[in-house]
């Protein structure tokens, strides 16, 4: 402890001296802001991807399923369905199991005719009917069960929007693929009552998505009591890959089960590699400090020559003269890094809180840059730092401790 103590008391008395240089003292003040300016930028780095992989993964999940069991074989689609459902719910860590019919449509509005993806629920189950709930802005999703002369849609924000549709307003869905006939598919075309505007905040939903439910689906599908995915939610979505092999196990080979992580996998994959070359191409800036803090040293053992011989005659070994000058690397290093720490996260916060940065959500699917920043990387980041800062000093404690202090102060 006494030796911590003199190398410390040592080191921070040569960081705060006066000297006679004033370019070690420019060098200083420039490593630890290269440090700080290194940290910051990690962290903040960081926070935005972390942002994006977590706002596009609650957004996707929020309005997709974790798993889509399918047939593996496209055809007329799920014949019978329920029993099936009902062998899913068995399933560990599945805590809902919801029967879906998808079709591709094109929507005619009073503005634009847009196509869509038409997404058939079963308003018997009250959890997929609540999820859809959620995210409505206007209207109720439970009125997609409510008699009337026509059946109940509930369209995506942006595609309500450019469609010109509005709540209560009829919008006419056409089937192109419709029914077969012996002359060939005839296209089969619906008039829907929007009662509802639904809003995930994934702009390729909200755009592109409406929601009915699955007899009305069936109907413009020109199908029979048919659905062609069985879509599990999970307690941990990261479990995923399991569920979906019991699943399959369970239900035959006749069926596939798609994850989210493969549904999603390039924009997953996508963000995993920005991550890599995020943390390396801004470590460079922590090499370039480190370097700094070796110039400080080497220039430090250079100026404090004499001192060094005189603290050695006066008994002080190679190795505490060794620690006196990684002590000084080290200071620097910390003091770095708790600014860039403080910046780092300050900026990120606010940042995000006020929505700084803003974006295109038709191609960003966000409208502004999440800031997300994590506890637990600011513990690898400073010790990274401190390890890169701390090889830096090796070299320069090194040359100091072997100075031969009779000849240092032979001229003296």
């Amino acid at each position: 402890m006494a030796r911590a103590s003199f190398e410390f008391f040592v080191a921070s008395r040569y960081l705060r001296a006066r000297r006679k240089n004033a370019a070690i003292s420019l060098i200083t003040v420039i490593s630890i802001l290269g440090v700080a300016a290194g940290v910051m930028a990690l962290v903040i780095a960081l926070a935005i991807n972390n942002g994006f992989r977590n706002n596009l993964q609650t957004s996707l999940l929020g309005a997709t399923a974790h798993i889509n069991v399918l047939e593996k074989t496209p055809g007329a689609g799920i014949a019978d369905w329920r029993p099936d459902e009902a062998k899913l719910r068995t399933l560990e860590g599945v805590t809902e199991v919801s029967a879906a019919l998808y079709g591709t449509v094109i929507l005619t509005g009073p503005q634009l005719t847009e196509s869509a993806v038409l997404k058939g629920i079963d308003i018997q189950d009250t959890a997929a009917l609540h999820r859809l709930s959620e995210a409505i802005k206007q209207g109720e999703a439970n009125r997609l069960g409510e008699p009337g002369a026509f059946p109940a849609i509930v369209l995506g924000s942006k595609l309500a929007e450019r469609t010109g549709m509005m709540l209560n307003s009829v919008v006419n869905v056409i089937n192109p693929a419709g029914e077969l006939t012996p002359f060939g598919p005839r296209p089969i075309s619906v008039r829907f009552r929007v009662v509802g505007i639904a809003e995930t905040g994934f702009y390729d939903i909200d755009a592109g998505w409406a929601f009915t439910s699955l007899e009305s689906a069936q109907r413009i599908m020109g199908m029979n009591d048919v659905v062609n995915a069985i879509e599990l939610r999970l307690s941990d979505i990261y479990a995923a890959p399991q569920v979906a092999e019991r699943a399959v196990a369970l239900l035959g080979k006749e069926f596939v089960a798609q994850t989210w992580m493969e549904q999603n996998r390039r924009i997953l994959d996508a963000l995993r590699m920005e991550k890599v070359v995020t943390v390396i191409t801004i470590g460079l800036i922590q090499l370039v400090a480190a370097l700094n803090i070796f110039i400080v040293l080497v220039m430090l053992v250079m100026e404090k020559h004499r001192d060094i011989a005189q603290l050695m005659s006066m008994g002080a070994r190679p190795g505490q003269i060794r620690g006196i000058f990684i002590t000084q690397g080290v200071l620097i290093a910390v003091v770095g890094i708790i600014l860039g720490l403080s910046a780092g996260y300050t900026l990120s916060y606010f940042a995000n809180e006020y929505q700084w940065i803003s974006l295109d959500a038709e191609v960003y699917a966000l409208s502004h840059v999440p800031f997300e920043p994590r506890w637990m990387d600011s513990i690898w980041i400073a010790g990274v730092t401190l390890f890169v800062s701390f090889i830096a000093t090796l070299h320069p404690a090194g040359t100091a401790a072997r100075i031969p202090p009779a000849e240092a102060l032979r001229y003296e």
